[in-house]
């Protein structure tokens, strides 16, 4: 069972969906049919962190928005007769790895569908919708039976023994996969989260393509349940880049989508049946690509928010103890809570981890604009902690206060979104963005680009770096992964954070 990093007197991340319980629609966010609502900086901000999709894309590009991106991996499942060329590179390397961009996948439709409104508003929300189908074209074709899903493409040992372009590899790609002799409960689950949330981002718009997307998603959480087992124990090499500390996180959030993109209550018994195994109740961890618990608990603690004359009162006590730990992630994040997280730098930050530190800032500030959002929906005046009572607005200044530390307003007076602002990092740990375009380089000779003194010949537009260090330090040099490497899930979270603040007109409200 993975539990993640479970912290003393800390809260998890969460990033949360907002359902219309009983209707099977998502409610939004109201934005006034004006832009006097809007607020520039994070409108800037989001139209900046939006292209790193087409930064990482993989595959041929269509209306190619990067000048220096082309088409590359045109090859890639190929020897499994299959199209795997599209879908993302992860980070600053060339391999695809399924666990993680299943995640960017959940965050992106998640961000799509509480705040698609305010995308509109910002005419952003056609572009987030092509970037998920992208990822989820890849998924439907890496998914060619019930229970057979390739969920990587490349060796990660060879690719980073290499610094070159992706539009210029010539090593072998080979796949990898799991089936019922070699499972990978968490990765099969998670990928299943991923088409259930993207199949209600796509119901009105291309409904054939939802039905096919929750087709998928059922077959792979039956196919993840039935044959349990972690990849990172039938297949260890996997252990050395994406390493999962347990599966049972990962079911809960599969079946909590589930649910919602079917409203089918069995899902609903199914979280409550296995909580007692799985769901680690009273103790708040945080988010990550890796451990899905906080968004589970507050997925299903906005379902008992609101409630629905559809569901028996069985099921909604069941979800009580989600709702209860979801609040403890929430009390964990505002500054001046009893129970207020100590995890944070001087200036505010919320800081758990050396490695893509800003990664659970972003998430947790992502979590409390939504949460905010729901206890406005849901009439609910305060959140009690420690016996202290915090009101909606108090959640949404933590969430205002990660988002402007992202953006400049840090001790480094430094920008850690790529492109955006007057001073942000240039020497970001990214193959592509490092070597110019017209340079023939191999696997080997490419090197000097990676140890070069010049700055980055292309801005990775859009790219969220790792981060500071806990002192709010930032070294800019290329050979520095640790902060200077971009992630596609932290710009999914980012572009779900900016998405919730860039109007001031925040109340939820039925689309019905």
């Amino acid at each position: 069972m993975k539990r993640g990093r479970c912290l003393c007197c800390t809260v998890g991340l969460i990033v949360v969906a907002v359902i219309a319980i009983g209707l099977g629609i998502f409610i939004k966010s109201k934005v006034n049919d004006s832009n006097d609502g809007v607020v520039s900086d994070y409108s800037d901000a989001l139209n900046v962190a939006m292209q790193f999709f087409d930064v990482q894309k993989s595959g041929k590009l269509v209306d190619n928005k990067i000048s220096w991106r082309g088409n590359s991996a045109l090859k890639d499942g190929s020897e499994a007769n299959l199209d795997l060329s599209k879908g993302l590179y992860d980070a600053g390397d060339h391999i695809k790895f399924g666990f993680p961009m299943a995640f960017t996948a959940t965050v992106l439709s998640w961000a799509i569908l509480e705040y698609g409104d305010h995308m509109t508003s910002v005419k952003q929300l056609e572009l987030a919708q092509e970037n998920l189908k992208w990822i989820t074209d890849y998924f439907i074709n890496a998914h060619p039976k019930d229970n057979v899903l390739y969920i990587q493409v490349g060796d990660p040992e060879a690719d980073h023994k290499c610094w070159q372009r992706p539009e210029t590899m010539t090593e072998k790609r080979p796949l990898t996969k799991v089936d019922t002799t070699t499972p990978g409960t968490e990765v099969a689950a998670e990928t299943a989260a991923a088409m259930a949330a993207a199949s209600l981002v796509f119901k009105s718009s291309n409904p054939t393509y939802s039905t096919n997307l929750l087709k998928h998603a059922k077959q792979l959480f039956a196919f993840a349940d039935k044959y349990r087992g972690s990849y990172s124990e039938s297949i260890p090499e996997v252990a050395s880049y994406y390493n999962s500390t347990g599966y049972g996180d990962e079911l809960l959030w599969a079946a909590s989508w589930l649910y919602h993109a079917t409203e089918d209550n069995t899902y609903l018994e199914y979280v409550n049946d296995n909580g007692k195994d799985f769901a680690d109740f009273g103790n708040p961890s945080w988010f990550s690509w890796d451990n899905k618990l906080p968004g589970t608990q507050v997925l299903l603690s906005r379902v008992n928010m609101l409630g629905s004359k559809d569901l028996s009162s069985t099921v909604n006590s069941g979800l009580e103890s989600y709702r209860e730990t979801a609040e403890a992630v929430i009390c964990g994040l505002i500054p001046n809570s009893p129970t207020a997280t100590s995890s944070r730098t001087d200036g505010g930050l919320v800081w758990v981890s050396e490695w893509n530190a800003l990664q659970q800032p972003v998430a947790a500030a992502f979590l409390a604009v939504l949460y905010s959002d729901y206890m406005l929906s849901s009439e609910t005046a305060t959140v009690t902690c420690g016996g202290e009572s915090y009101k909606p607005s108090e959640i949404r200044k933590f969430a205002i206060s990660q988002a402007d530390y992202v953006l400049g307003k840090n001790p480094m007076k430094l920008s850690y979104l790529v492109g955006y602002g007057d001073k942000f990092p240039q020497y970001v740990h990214h193959r592509g963005a490092s070597i110019p375009a017209d340079t023939d380089t191999g696997c080997d000779d490419g090197f000097v680009w990676l140890n070069s003194n010049k700055p980055n010949p292309y801005v990775a537009v859009g790219a969220l770096v790792g981060g500071p260090f806990l002192n709010e330090t930032y070294i800019d040099s290329r050979n520095n992964s640790m902060q200077g490497e971009p992630s596609t899930y932290n710009t999914a979270l980012l572009v779900g954070l900016l998405s919730g603040l860039v109007t001031t007109s925040a109340v939820p409200h039925s689309l019905s």
